[in-house]
């Protein structure tokens, strides 16, 4: 997997987000998009220009091969000059591909690995959010039940004294702004974009970019080596598929060669500044407040916590009401047995909802999110970049490799010596075919 090595940043580190400034969509904004996608595929469309231009090459050079080569003196059985010289040279432009190769199987590892981040960050990302809104439902559930049954039996068992029926009542009036209160901290509930969606999509693309990826590797390794093995034996057939084979995979590796550099300037340009498309692109697809993706997104100190007036809110409510029920356990006890069994309930209920909310608190702050941030940008900008990169060096010599093959192989080709030469074979061998005939005609004479 790993063939080079490189020094990677601890996961606890970000990436560096100096001197930002978080701008708002500007009414251009889609213009703009459109004018990048176009300048985009003019990056990819220069792809398809190089392989234009480098099959009017091979085809100009065949022509001129084909049709432009002086003629043979009769009898002439020594190999052209230069002959030698052009077997190696396409030997070594093969081995040069071959060379590509290897680079390409780890440029793909590279960018399989960097997506593979990505997708695990987006799923730790949604299980985080996932477990916001659950403890926030299963919270809001417990105290509503709470106040349905045991808050009213209790006020029907202390209906005699209405000091206590009132403190009842202050912590019935408590649970409700503590519900009131923790609704509003699930704050992704209804936002119509899941992370988990966008790591299935990712995924799925990623699974079959990969297979199509060790498809085209296999496929010019296998050209490479049957090249190299029709010149080894010097076999005519073998050679001309491995030519066609060969055109082939150079018109697939000018197209790689186009996808990867366009992709590859997108993502650079991407993670030239990637904090502020990304903020832009959120709050327009979810409609989230600014505050909340900046506390997330950036998480320093500048930023205050969206949600502490909430949370403060809550914790001093659910004190109200712990404080409030030790004082009804202290006095209606006493005077009204019937009342300790809902009093122990909502005991019960009230410590379970205080462990909710130190959960909820933990997982609210900035620190979980913005890391899975971070993974997922070191995912796309550092490994994902980086394969990207490898594979268009890959494409790049296989190009290179498979075009100066495809010139050489026709000068090769006519250097191997014709199928049916019988020149060296012996007169008086019995075996030989011209003797074989004579002796049955002479045979047949007598």
């Amino acid at each position: 997997m790993s063939g080079l090595i490189r020094t990677r940043p601890s996961p606890d580190r970000v990436l560096p987000r100096a001197d930002f400034q978080l701008r708002p969509v500007p009414s251009g904004f889609a213009p703009q998009e459109q004018e990048y996608q176009q300048a985009l595929l003019l990056v990819a469309a220069l792809a398809g220009l190089g392989l234009g231009l480098s099959l009017i090459f091979i085809a100009v050079y065949l022509i001129r091969f084909c049709c432009c080569r002086p003629p043979e003196p009769p009898g002439a059985k020594s190999p052209p000059p230069g002959g030698g010289c052009v077997t190696w040279s396409c030997i070594a432009a093969l081995l040069v591909g071959c060379a590509g190769i290897g680079i390409g199987f780890y440029g793909n590892s590279e960018t399989s690995d960097g997506v593979s981040q990505l997708s695990s960050a987006l799923l730790h990302a949604n299980h985080t959010l996932s477990a916001i809104d659950h403890l926030v439902l299963e919270t809001v559930e417990r105290l509503g039940e709470a106040v349905r049954t045991e808050l009213t039996s209790l006020e029907e068992v202390l209906a005699q004294r209405t000091e206590l029926v009132a403190a009842a009542r202050g912590a019935r009036r408590q649970a409700e702004a503590v519900t009131q209160q923790l609704q509003g901290l699930a704050f992704w509930r209804g936002v119509p974009l899941s992370p988990l969606q966008v790591a299935e999509d990712v995924s799925f693309v990623e699974e079959y970019r990969w297979l199509a990826y060790v498809l085209l590797l296999l496929l010019e390794l296998l050209v490479c080596l049957f090249t190299l093995l029709g010149l080894a034996k010097q076999s005519k057939w073998l050679v001309i598929v491995m030519a066609v084979m060969s055109l082939l995979v150079l018109v697939l590796s000018w197209g790689s060669m186009g996808l990867e550099a366009a992709t590859a300037v997108g993502l650079s340009d991407f993670c030239s500044s990637p904090d502020t498309y990304i903020l832009n692109l959120t709050e327009e697809e979810t409609g989230l407040d600014s505050d909340i993706l900046n506390y997330y997104f950036l998480c320093n100190q500048a930023v205050s916590n969206p949600f502490q007036q909430r949370l403060t809110l809550s914790q001093r409510a659910l004190a109200n009401i712990h404080s409030q029920l030790q004082g009804l356990e202290r006095e209606a006890v006493p005077q009204f047995p019937d009342a300790q069994k809902p009093l122990l309930s909502l005991e019960e209920t009230l410590n379970v909802t205080e462990g909710n909310f130190h959960q909820l608190v933990a997982l609210l702050h900035c620190r979980g999110l913005h890391k899975d941030y971070g993974a997922a940008l070191r995912g796309l900008c550092e490994d994902a970049l980086e394969g990207l990169l490898l594979l268009l060096l890959f494409s790049l010599l296989s190009a290179g490799a498979l075009a100066t093959a495809l010139c050489s192989l026709p000068r090769a080709w006519a250097l191997f010596p014709p199928s049916d030469d019988y020149d060296d074979t012996d007169d008086d061998d019995p075996f030989n075919p011209q003797e074989s005939k004579r002796f049955v005609q002479w045979q047949s004479s007598i």
